[in-house]
């Protein structure tokens, strides 16, 4: 693509549009990943971050792994242009299309769902190390299979949420998809805060042991019942949104057989991701099991990291990529749909750059500044049953940092060739990211002790996203004709300055700030937390000024408008 192409003028109601829906599933997520927060701190505050917090953390995990195995591909990435066009090309709009989807989403979900929970110990299975055999381990075994019963029927409202979300998104509501976790959540926390009531804090061995049967009930329904209202929730939009659901069943030559061909590729994307995922948590398992089998006493401090950890820590790196890349990547898919119908390869190349550069340009500092703080980000979190072992977080949270930016990177070329409905190429490209974390993971994991389990993943997933990041890129720069390479290295070049001023500013405080006090409160942590972010943020955009890095300034300018355009639309 030639470098002194500009961008195409956009009409000024679409513009107003798409930066009032982006500002509100950015405010939706940032409140829903708060909510998050809140719950999985108190989940480690009231089962640790060992055995007894795997058993459940696992077992909650896996309806929305299998979800994403058995029709999320479809419906997250598929069915969101396919709505479009029809909403276009239908003459009426869709609505048979759309009625259409739903019966047949919610009589396969339904059937799947109803499989899997009488087939739950193999199911669990697949999910642990084999060192749950171990006769030591039998009662543990037994509740991770009982909180599965529970927590298995939650595939089908996971399905039917992303598949009414995905509906409203095709209608230009993207608010309701993004804050509806919220619900969930916040029926989390209540479910929490009455297991502590009655339970109190798992303490010493407590935390590698098995559930009695009210514990796994609570804990397992209650999850449960969080994602129910979160679905249900959605519904009283689609009127809203001007749908009226009729369950219709003549599915032949209804325009699903295309939709469902271009499926197939999603589909062995999905895969294969979660094949990946799967042995992630298998040798996550591992780690909290073996160190139980070694024994699990009051005295143990930072033996044996595994999912607890993993996931504690992913979700805490995650925040800017769910905040500012998802809100953007959402909000801006459906226009890439148009212009890749449209075969405006050009336009549409400047689209997803642009997209590019305006997430890395909050992604870049913070994937930098992550190792920084990891250690006080984990003090400060670190609350209950969790708090002896609080160290379990830090090397995992900070090898997570470089993840998070390949991981960006990825995720929008993603965008891009699910526009292009390539789904063929992407199927390729994510076998190569599942194979190199499989290996790494298996590899690092291998030869490490059982407390260096979840940074061991973590370091395997940056690995893997490193790779497939470029690779992704390249492809996609080929298939459009360019991504204005040169226009994007610069960019980078000089955001590096003050990305490493920020960096070294917030290294040499936080060294400061730990010489001054040996032992840091979860408070004191806390705030220096704020502290070094603080002092990070300012630096960073007082050099990014100084240094002319424009787009930082646009992004500045973008987020004021956006906010602006919120307002107005309520």
């Amino acid at each position: 693509m030639p470098s002194g192409r500009r961008t195409p003028p956009v009409p000024a109601v679409e513009q107003d549009r798409f930066v009032a829906s982006s500002a509100l599933m950015a405010a939706g997520t940032l409140f829903s990943r708060i909510s998050g927060f809140v719950r999985a701190f108190l989940l480690a505050a009231a089962l640790g971050n060992l055995l007894s917090g795997d058993l459940f953390s696992i077992a909650n995990t896996i309806p929305n792994m299998l979800y994403i195995l058995l029709a999320g591909g479809i419906f997250n990435a598929v069915l969101v242009p396919q709505l479009v066009r029809a909403t276009k090309t239908d003459a009426d709009g869709g609505e048979a299309f759309t009625n259409r989807v739903i019966t047949l989403a919610a009589l396969f979900l339904g059937t799947i769902t109803l499989l899997l929970v009488v087939a739950a110990p193999w199911v669990m299975g697949v999910f642990l190390d084999p060192v749950f055999d171990d006769p030591q381990l039998a009662t543990q075994r037994a509740s991770v299979v009982d909180f599965a019963r529970y927590c298995l029927p939650q595939v089908f409202f996971y399905g039917m949420f992303v598949l009414v979300g995905q509906i409203l998104n095709a209608h230009g509501r993207f608010g309701p998809m993004m804050w509806a976790p919220i619900a969930n959540n916040a029926v989390s926390v209540l479910v929490l805060a009455a297991y502590l009531l009655v339970y109190g804090p798992a303490r010493g061995d407590e935390r590698c042991q098995g559930f009695e049967p009210g514990q796994e009930l609570l804990l397992g329904l209650g999850s449960t019942l969080g994602i129910v209202v979160q679905c249900l929730i959605l519904l009283p939009y689609l009127r809203r949104a001007g749908i009226r659901y009729r369950p219709q069943f003549d599915f032949r030559d209804s325009g699903l057989g295309h939709t469902l061909r271009l499926g197939t590729w999603t589909i062995l994307v999905v895969a294969v991701n979660q094949i990946a995922y799967t042995v992630v948590v298998r040798l996550a398992s591992g780690g909290t099991a073996q160190s139980a089998t070694d024994g699990c006493g009051v005295g143990m401090t930072a033996e044996g990291t595994g999912y607890t950890v993993y996931s504690t820590a992913f979700l805490i790196v995650m925040v800017p990529h769910s905040i500012v890349t998802v809100s953007i990547a959402t909000a801006v898919l459906p226009r890439l749909s148009r212009l890749a119908a449209d075969r405006n390869l050009p336009d549409l190349a400047i689209s997803v750059a642009g997209t590019l550069r305006a997430s890395l340009t909050l992604i870049v500092p913070f994937a930098f500044l992550i190792p920084v703080i990891a250690a006080d980000v984990a003090n400060a979190i670190s609350f209950g049953a969790a708090r002896s072992t609080s160290e379990n977080y830090g090397p995992t949270i900070a090898l997570f940092g470089p993840g998070i930016l390949f991981f960006t990177v990825h995720y929008l070329m993603l965008r891009g060739f699910f526009a292009l409905e390539r789904t063929q190429t992407v199927f390729w490209v994510q076998c190569i990211i599942a194979g190199v974390n499989v290996a790494a993971a298996m590899a690092l994991v291998g030869v490490t002790e059982a407390r260096l389990t979840a940074p061991s993943l973590a370091a395997a997933y940056g690995a893997s996203y490193a790779v497939g990041s470029a690779l992704s890129y390249l492809i996609l720069r080929r298939a459009l004709g360019g991504l204005d390479t040169r226009r994007l290295l610069a960019f980078l070049a000089r955001m590096l300055v003050p990305t490493v001023g920020a960096t070294g500013m917030a290294y040499l405080l936080a060294h400061v700030l730990h010489a001054t006090v040996e032992e840091p409160t979860q408070l004191t942590a806390a705030l220096w937390v704020a502290a070094v972010a603080t002092a990070d943020g300012i630096v960073f955009l007082g050099l990014a000024w100084l240094l002319r890095v424009a787009e930082i300034t646009q992004v500045g300018t973008f987020v004021v408008r956006r906010l602006h355009a919120a307002a107005r639309h309520g």
